[in-house]
């Protein structure tokens, strides 16, 4: 199944690069390049996994992340930053982020722990479905 990724990123010139990047190896890309524009895509579309920039004006990785996490738990985010700090790596995987890569970000690298992440994704919405089964089975009494 091919990947679904969203890029948030407001340096609009690696944004374009790494998405041809992606889509020379058969992923669906989108692009945003801010969290606000991020976030309206997220909600209009289905993504499996963002890719996300850290430091961003406005409103920053960190915060775009907490925001996803609380509306949509299932997706997996992968942040990427030129400059993380340990204490920002932290948090950010106990946020809910799946790893945090430096730029330029390795392709292999990403292209695996986006690999990872659908994978991820994938369960949690095969456990929901299955919950979900479950609950109409004992309420239909069968």
């Amino acid at each position: 199944m091919t990947a679904r990724i969203l890029l948030i990123d407001d340096e609009t010139a690696f944004l374009e690069i790494l998405a041809e990047r992606m889509k020379a190896r058969a992923m669906q890309v989108a692009t945003a390049s801010s969290a606000q524009e991020g976030l309206e895509k997220i909600a209009a579309g289905n993504f499996d996994v963002v890719v996300l920039d850290l430091r961003m004006p406005e409103v920053d990785g960190l915060q775009t992340l907490q925001t996803l996490k609380e509306k949509y738990p299932a997706l997996e985010v992968i942040l990427l930053t030129g400059h993380a700090t340990v204490k920002e790596s932290v948090a950010a995987i106990g946020l809910g982020a799946l790893d945090i890569l430096e730029k330029p970000a390795d392709l292999d690298a990403l292209t695996e722990k986006i690999q990872i992440a659908q994978a991820k994704k994938m369960l949690i919405v095969e456990q929901r479905a299955q919950a979900r089964v479950k609950e109409i089975v004992v309420g239909k009494g069968w």
